[in-house]
């Protein structure tokens, strides 16, 4: 019998992303799956997933990306996505502030999901746009306050313009969440 991580049986992981409309989710998504930026995309309506393919510390690992609307609309779709989840990440926009505000909204519904599964999942905040530096309005320091006050595993700030921290926020939840499932 082939182990979980072997070349024919990689470990599947399921993250979803959340956080508000038009903070990057669909862009960081496809920068990381084709190392393309690309300027716009259509709205996500509901939510999307696809699959990559990687290997981590020599583990094959197939991490099922779950790209969220981030429309109000339609959290009522946030239990099936959180159900089975095994690492989750919230972004927000660093040039929007409100996109950030709005981070402890989307914690609340995703807590009152995640109590009908009672998951202790890895959570990641990431903070989009870094090529945008110029333009924030999101401290630093305040958006690790806010990972630390509530237990994330880390925060990281990335670009999916220039691909800065791209591979590496991926690689950081993966790797939170292999060191969960030892």
């Amino acid at each position: 019998m082939k182990e979980p991580g072997s070349e024919t049986h990689p470990i599947k992981f399921k993250v979803p992303i959340f956080g508000d409309g038009g903070v990057g989710k669909t862009t960081l998504t496809h920068r990381f799956l084709n190392g393309v930026f690309k300027e716009t995309y259509q709205l996500t309506i509901g939510m999307d997933f696809y699959i990559k393919k990687l290997e981590l510390d020599g583990k094959k690992i197939s991490l099922q990306i779950w790209d969220f609307a981030g429309e109000k609309k339609f959290r009522f779709l946030l239990p099936g996505a959180v159900m089975g989840a095994n690492g989750i990440i919230f972004m927000y926009d660093i040039t929007r502030y409100i996109t950030f505000k709005n981070l402890t909204d989307w914690l609340t519904v995703f807590n009152e999901a995640n109590e009908i599964h009672d998951q202790k999942l890895p959570i990641l905040l990431v903070g989009s746009k870094l090529d945008l530096e110029g333009m924030r309005t999101v401290p630093k320091e305040e958006a690790i306050k806010f990972a630390k006050d509530n237990n994330f595993i880390d925060y990281i700030e990335c670009s999916s313009k220039s691909g800065e921290n791209v591979e590496e926020l991926f690689a950081t939840i993966s790797k939170s969440i292999v060191k969960k499932i030892k």
